[in-house]
């Protein structure tokens, strides 16, 4: 049941204190038994050794538990994505990565993968594959349609506003305009050749930036 790998009846009888011969002849037993009571389970002799495995008619049933408890487990990130692309679909990864402040682009692959999300074309200013939620989506939450999703829309950041201040934030700042008064004041006095004495105060560097305790 620990095992990683098949273990052969000489390990066994190590572990357990018995002749390989007993325990060789336990295990067939045992395997016997569970196929004649129709267990979920057998044991099987491979690779030299022996390994317990899921019988074959019930391998679907195990399969799907498995897929299904993976795709149950999403994170706070897929869950923030996925409320994103639910309530502005048709939406660009682009656009979903300035609702949430950081690039999205592996929890979108999870999604996709998942089959929580999928394509829905192209964008026709930008080019960028825009997403949408597929209806395994809708299944996997218990509504029929996206009409029936809470009303969490308004509460998210207008795309054009969201845009405009993404732009103004990325444009160059403006260079400062200087007066012609400005630019004489900023010109160095001359030079009048006043020699200062050497450093003779304490606690006080020559350039009188740190203080000595």
């Amino acid at each position: 049941m620990v095992a990683d790998r098949a273990l052969d009846k000489v390990q066994l009888a190590s572990v357990v204190g018995h002749p390989v011969e007993a325990v060789d002849e336990a295990l067939r037993a045992l395997a016997a038994d569970y196929t004649e009571q129709g267990r979920g389970f057998e044991l099987r002799s491979v690779a030299g050794g022996w390994r317990y495995y899921t019988r074959d008619e019930f391998a679907g049933v195990v399969e799907s538990f498995v897929l299904e408890g993976q795709q149950a487990r999403l994170t706070q990130a897929a869950l923030e994505t996925l409320a994103v692309v639910a309530y502005k679909q048709p939406v660009s990864r682009a656009r979903v990565s300035a609702v949430r402040g950081v690039s999205v682009d592996g929890v979108m692959r999870t999604l996709l993968t998942r089959g929580l999300v999928e394509e829905a074309g192209r964008d026709v200013d930008t080019g960028a594959n825009l997403y949408r939620t597929t209806t395994y989506f809708l299944d996997r939450i218990g509504i029929s349609s996206l009409e029936e999703l809470p009303e969490l829309a308004p509460y998210l950041p207008d795309m054009e506003d969201l845009e405009d201040e993404l732009s103004q934030m990325a444009a160059p700042a403006p260079e400062p305009v200087v007066t012609p008064a400005e630019d004489a004041a900023a010109e160095p006095a001359p030079h009048l050749g006043v020699h200062h004495a050497p450093h003779s105060g304490e606690g006080t560097e020559p350039d009188g930036g740190t203080e000595i305790a």
